[in-house]
Parts: structure tokens; sequence; C-alpha cells
């Protein structure tokens, strides 16, 4: 029980951290002229987000922990810190462009066009599983992918109209 509220309150510190971090990230972009895109969907993100992890709260925070799972969502908290650390000042929550910046082609960039989203994705459905919680696991990766599927296309026809070559 004591774990699982660890594990919970550590997600939660990670995420607010995280938005602290893409808020900075999105002023400075929007001062150096860049144009936010989509932004009709976004909370629906902020909520499917907030539902899982405060569901979360309700139904594991006196579960035990299925430490294989918890594994797999460890590795995938360094895939994410991947992921931001090759966007650097470029990583937000919202889909912002700056004209004439070139897309990012480093760390998983270079294998995948969404790595964060195949990140996201796998994490909304191995947290619930570190607490036995596979029909959780099962909802919320369906939901997810229909958010994933609006953000997706949003940001691909955001990134296609900035005419810059890819570095």
């Amino acid at each position: 029980m004591i774990a699982s509220i660890v594990i919970l309150v550590l997600v939660t510190v990670q995420r607010l951290g995280e938005l602290v971090l893409a808020r900075r990230n999105t002023t400075r972009l929007l001062a150096n002229g860049g144009l936010e895109t989509g932004a009709g969907h976004y909370p629906l993100i902020v909520g499917l987000h907030a539902a899982w992890l405060i569901g979360l709260f309700v139904l594991a925070w006196d579960q035990p922990v299925n430490w294989i799972w918890m594994g797999v969502f460890v590795l995938l908290q360094l895939a994410r810190i991947w992921v931001i650390a090759s966007l650097g000042g470029r990583w937000t929550t919202r889909i912002i462009t700056v004209p004439g910046e070139t897309l990012v082609r480093r760390g998983p960039y270079r294998f995948l066009s969404h790595p964060n989203y195949v990140v996201v994705a796998l994490e909304i459905g191995v947290l619930p599983l570190a607490f036995d919680l596979v029909a959780y696991a099962v909802v919320f990766s369906i939901l997810n992918a229909a958010v994933l599927t609006i953000r997706i296309r949003g940001e691909s026809r955001a990134l296609a109209g900035t005419g810059t070559p890819e570095v």
C-alpha cells in the first residue's frame, strides 16, 4: 500500500513538473514567433490525463505493486526523458511551430515521427497493469488512442506546414 501511494505521488509530481517545463517552453516559443495549432483539443488531453491519474489514486492506492510492470514503467520514464531532452526547449504539451525552424531528427526522432506519443500510449496502459488494473488499462488505452488520433493529425498538419528541411 505504501509503495502504491509513493509511486502515484512520484508520477503526479513528475507530471506537474513537466507542465511547468512545458509552460516555460511554450511561453518562450510563442515569444519567438511560434504559432499554436490544435488548441481546441488540448482540454481533451488534459482531461484524459487528469482522469487517468485521479482514477489510479482512487483504485490503486492500496494495491500491491507488480514490480515487473513497474520496471517496464521505469524504462518508459527513461524513454520520456530521452524524448524531452532531444527536443530541448521545443518540448511542450501543446502544438507549437516556429516558422523557419527545422524539424528535430536526433534522439528517438531519428526512428519515429512521434516517439513521445508512443511513450505516452504505453505509460497509459503499463502503470495500471503495475497495480493489476487490466480493465482500467484497456479502457484508458482506447480513450487515449482516440485522443491521440486527433492530436497526431493536428501535429502532422502543423509540422508539414513549416516548410523547412529536416535536420
